[in-house]
């Protein structure tokens, strides 16, 4: 597939995750009563993402045609690259989508993406497979609900910055996975070949740490 394949699944999937957005708005968390001191340290997205991902994937499992998808099927497995993959009408490659939560106007660091060796893995069984990171921006309201107010697709491919944590378990890490603009259009070899050189250079970090001990 070429890079403008890449592009016209991006921007259909990117179109109908909006509309999973939309569909949600407003997820309770709680009440005023039961947290009288509102968010306070769990405004996070870590502390209600579970939540939120699975109000995501059970409507796009039940709902998947009215947001366009022609296909839609769940992830076996808790631990892989990706949460779902699926197919839209008209387009012959399948796609594989990592979903991600983003607090809006949460200062910017770099997040861990994948394992970089399953990800190594992923597209050894299909080197020309497309996987995308979709990031649902979410907001803390003073009603102690939690607003999904869109959402950014980003091919992993693409991401602008590769870098591969030597001490937090080899994971891919991006700080700019939701910046689309500033997408890198790489090839998949491409995208592989760079993954790989970064696996070295966290493997050489890690045992010149571990002589030093």
């Amino acid at each position: 597939m070429t890079i403008e394949a890449t592009e016209q699944i991006r921007n259909e999937l990117e179109a109908a995750l909006n509309k999973v957005a939309k569909s949600l708005g407003k997820i309770s968390i709680g009440s005023k009563s039961q947290f009288p001191f509102g968010w306070r340290k769990a405004a996070k997205g870590r502390t209600v993402w579970r939540i939120i991902e699975e109000a995501i994937t059970q409507n796009l499992e039940n709902k998947f045609k009215e947001f366009g998808f022609d296909k839609l099927k769940a992830a076996e497995s808790e631990v892989g690259v990706y949460d779902f993959s699926g197919k839209f009408t008209g387009i012959d490659s399948p796609f594989y989508v990592n979903i991600k939560s983003a607090v809006i106007g949460a200062r910017t660091n770099k997040d861990d993406i994948s394992k970089a060796v399953r990800l190594i893995e992923f597209f050894d069984k299909g080197p020309e497979r497309k996987l995308f990171i979709a990031s649902f921006l979410i907001k803390f309201e003073d009603d102690m609900s939690v607003l999904v107010t869109e959402a950014i697709v980003m091919p992993t491919m693409w991401l602008p910055d590769i870098y591969v944590n030597p001490s937090n378990n080899g994971n891919l890490q991006s700080s700019k996975y939701k910046v689309i603009e500033q997408a890198v259009k790489r090839t998949n070899k491409e995208f592989i070949s760079e993954l790989s050189d970064e696996i070295e250079v966290a493997r050489k970090k890690k045992e010149a740490k571990a002589k030093k001990v």
